[in-house]
């Protein structure tokens, strides 16, 4: 869809949010229409058929058959609303359900990028509130049009009894309609600014709870408690505006509609003594002016779209940060050589890497080390395309990434963190995420490659144990991972920072398996400690976003600065050399 002029990007989204998830349930909106009108029609007949009954009654003619007319529409009305209700909870369900798969796809397309701009809290908060909220708009949107058919039903019904009852109620138009625009207008401002509350709101407490141990050690629980409430006050002016828009509407209509209804019935009075209409005309007419005037439904449509609108608005915020483009080429066979040429790179405004030419020859182990902040965990993103470079290009084999085909670059690079997340539903799963058929050989292999099989087979029902049944250290977190990465196989593997928690004599073990016959063809490795660097082939020592030297580790050991990025007075010795163990 081409955006207006005068819209901003996530506008433009929202309406293709809104529309992509009405087409979603296009066939039970359709339905929620059609009962939704028949459910109008139907409260349009019965005054006709009321009015008539009792014209027959009071002739002392025989009625029977209108008055079962009336309870069949009563019966009629009762079942059309049943219907109306169980379409309109099912049509909610069903797009926010499409709204949260669709954005929570697009947020792990986009990766760390779409937490940028607000927090994972607020994120959360608009996947989880805001999209249920959006997804109220295809229901309201096809329940309108029978919301706005009773109004304009009720006026064409009194022209057809008299045209001076229509014309009445017509003079009160303009001010009904100024009303609906004001509350549309006002409830999608005052909507916005509590959602946005609510967000900041969510980013501050998923802050906290994140560093809860840090603000229990510090003993700051109220002053923490304080600054994740202080959106409160915002929260409760937009909450008590929202409804003060509503009741002011709801007020507002309550003197206006009155006022014409008994303008309508006061007319069809006098055309009664003038014997132009009957006593059930009067009651027709009455009851059809209630109908016109019934703004109230209406406005509950009008706000409750208004709130939908500005919740998909901070949906389509999220869609404004563009997911990652893959093409269509294959990997060739090869090595697994990688390549960084002009590489550059920006975070907050800032160059974290500029200009980094690096060749890393297929089969063989680097090391990245420098400086906190010097961008070693955002090389290693850009050597697997977690993210992509603002100038510059990578390639593996002699391919750009940008190129690849997304499934062919998933399977030829594995990663491993320092703090891995381990997704599925037992160890099992967790170590086999990502594998199109993983078999328990090869998760068992490769648990025993990053010495995880032991201390898994200790609990309580081995590799099948839930992953959050399964009581672990920091350093068995990231022997699981290095498992899943070892299982994932491929031909480049990319370790960063993999093996910060465990002890000396665990790293030293899988250091060796790495170098040895460990899967994955060419290794790059966000190293830390001196022993780890030692063992790789050659060292890339990032200083000032940039590459200061490619060599052996012993050789750039003689340069006291690259000594001090360790801060050890020795460290020349590959950690296969070494014994002892870490605190």
């Amino acid at each position: 869809m081409t955006p207006r002029a005068d819209d901003d990007p996530a506008a433009a989204h929202a309406r293709t949010l809104l529309r992509t998830a009405t087409r979603y349930s296009g066939l039970r909106c359709a339905a929620l229409c059609l009962v939704s009108m028949a459910a109008t029609g139907a409260g349009l007949l019965l005054p006709a058929a009321l009015g008539r009954a009792l014209d027959l009654l009071l002739a002392q003619a025989p009625a029977t058959r209108w008055v079962l007319y009336c309870a069949g529409l009563v019966l009629l009305l009762a079942l059309l609303d049943a219907a109306q209700t169980v379409l309109t909870g099912t049509v909610d369900a069903r797009s926010a359900a499409w709204l949260r798969r669709r954005l929570t796809g697009h947020v792990l397309d986009v990766g760390p990028r779409a937490a940028d701009r607000s927090g994972s809290g607020d994120l959360v908060a608009r996947l989880v509130g805001n999209a249920a909220e959006a997804g109220t708009a295809p229901a309201a949107r096809a329940a309108l049009l029978a919301a706005l058919a009773g109004p304009v039903g009720g006026v064409v019904a009194l022209g057809l009894i008299d045209w001076w009852l229509a014309a009445v109620l017509l003079a009160g138009a303009p001010v009904l309609t100024f009303l609906l625009r004001a509350v549309a207008r006002d409830t999608t401002e005052s909507a916005t600014r509590y959602q946005r509350a609510q967000g900041r709101i969510a980013a501050a407490l998923a802050e906290a709870v994140e560093g809860v141990r840090t603000v229990r050690a510090a003993g700051t629980e109220n002053r923490e408690t304080a600054r994740v409430l202080r959106p409160l006050a915002e929260l409760s002016r937009a909450g008590h505006r929202m409804w003060r828009v509503q009741g002011r509407a709801a007020a507002q209509a309550v003197a206006v509609a009155p006022l014409l209804h008994l303008g309508v019935v006061a007319v069809a009075g006098v055309l009664l003594t003038r014997d132009r209409l009957s006593v059930g005309d009067v009651l027709a007419a009455s009851r059809y002016a209630v109908l016109a005037t019934g703004v109230g439904v209406l406005v509950g449509r009008l706000a409750g779209l208004a709130r939908a609108r500005a919740a998909a608005r901070r949906l389509g915020e999220i869609e404004t940060e563009p997911a990652p483009a893959y093409g269509v080429r294959r990997l060739p066979d090869g090595p697994g050589r990688l390549e960084l040429r002009g590489v550059m790179a920006r975070r907050g405004g800032r160059a974290v890497l500029d200009g980094v030419d690096l060749v890393v020859p297929g089969g063989t182990t680097l090391a990245v080390v420098g400086r906190s902040g010097t961008g070693k965990s955002l090389l290693a993103a850009l050597a697997g395309r977690l993210a992509d470079p603002d100038a510059g290009e990578v390639l593996l084999d002699g391919v750009p990434l940008r190129d690849l085909a997304h499934d062919d670059l998933r399977r030829a690079v594995g990663y491993a963190f320092a703090r891995p997340a381990l997704l599925g539903g037992t160890i099992e799963q967790a170590i086999g995420l990502g594998l199109p058929s993983p078999s328990p050989g090869r998760i068992r292999e490769a648990a025993r490659t990053a010495l995880a099989d032991d201390f898994v087979r200790r609990l309580p029902d081995g590799y099948d144990t839930p992953v959050a049944d399964a009581p672990r250290s920091g350093g068995e977190s990231q022997r699981l991972g290095l498992a899943r990465a070892f299982a994932h196989g491929g031909r480049l593997l990319v370790l960063d920072d993999a093996l910060s928690s465990l002890d000396t004599v665990t790293e030293r073990r899988i250091t060796d398996a790495l170098l040895g016959d460990g899967p994955g063809a060419t290794r790059l490795l966000v190293a830390h400690r001196t022993a780890t660097a030692a063992c790789a082939d050659a060292v890339a020592w990032l200083d000032g976003g940039r590459v200061r030297a490619v060599g052996r580790h012993e050789e750039l050991w003689r340069s006291t600065e690259y000594r001090a990025v360790f801060g050890e007075a020795d460290g020349t010795a590959c950690a296969g050399a070494g014994a002892g163990a870490e605190a």
